[in-house]
């Protein structure tokens, strides 16, 4: 059974868990847990239209129309740059110094399509990121070194080219952990090792939109759900990380214990 964080008449959004695909793919043919069918035989068959993607392994707010008109309504509002997208991750090293929202990171950087050979050109694509807190472990991969080092950042895209927030983060030299395309597989098997999971550390956060009908400001919040849990044992060495959970984050991390 799919989470659903909010509802309407003609707007749906819920809790995409991480390992599910938002509607079928050649490319992952056997994958049996499909957010679409599955959405549609929870609502007793009726159709929707998903109106932004989220890669497999990324969990958190996926918004989806119900009927086609509200579904043209809204994709222009993506394509527009009027939906306010936020997440969560966990990257490898420490973000520059410069803690909290204001303290922003603005990377503008052209992309080209992933499917593009390199004489097309690059697309603009700017993202936003700032560093919620950091922490280290002893050990790793990297014998120079005594402990290994990972931060918490959130992440805003301000243009929607595909995998941007990972791409971007590895133009930062901070990729994403567990992300096996643009990191380092030592890398994320260690921190996956020390955190018991194998997964890409990406979080889609929350939306932010105005309702086409209405006008209305909404802001759908999928809270802090990946492992809450084990961002808790991390934080006993980590006073930032501590810090934010107890206060920005607090009610957030209580209400969503959820495993994905």
């Amino acid at each position: 059974m799919l989470r659903i964080l909010w509802r309407d008449e003609r707007l749906i959004a819920l809790h995409k868990p991480a390992g599910w695909l938002v509607h079928r793919t050649g490319l992952d043919a056997g994958e049996t847990r499909i957010v679409l069918q599955a959405l549609r035989s929870q609502l007793g068959g009726q159709h929707v239209w998903p109106l932004h993607r989220l890669d497999k392994g990324t969990c958190g707010v996926l918004l989806l129309a119900l009927d086609a008109a509200m579904a043209r309504q809204m994709g222009l509002a993506f394509a527009e740059g009027r939906v306010h997208k936020r997440y969560l991750a966990r990257v490898r090293g420490w973000l520059r110094d410069g803690v909290g929202p204001q303290a922003v990171v603005e990377v503008d950087h052209p992309l080209r399509p992933d499917d593009a050979g390199p004489e097309a050109p690059p697309q603009p694509a700017i993202s936003r990121f700032g560093r919620l807190a950091r922490w280290e472990l002893p050990g790793g991969v990297d014998p120079r070194f005594p402990g290994s080092r990972c931060s918490l950042v959130w992440a805003e895209p301000l243009t929607g080219r595909r995998h941007q927030l990972r791409r971007h983060l590895k133009h930062l030299a901070h990729p994403i952990l567990g992300d096996a395309t643009h990191g380092k597989g030592p890398v994320n098997r260690w921190w996956a090792a020390q955190w018991g999971l194998q997964r890409l550390w990406l979080h889609a956060q929350s939306l932010g939109f105005e309702h086409p009908d209405s006008g209305e400001p909404l802001q759908v919040d999928s809270g802090l759900c990946w492992d809450g849990e084990r961002l808790w044992a991390d934080a006993q060495a980590a006073p930032d990380l501590r810090e934010w959970l107890e206060t920005d984050c607090w009610l957030s991390a209580q209400a969503c214990r959820l495993q994905d």
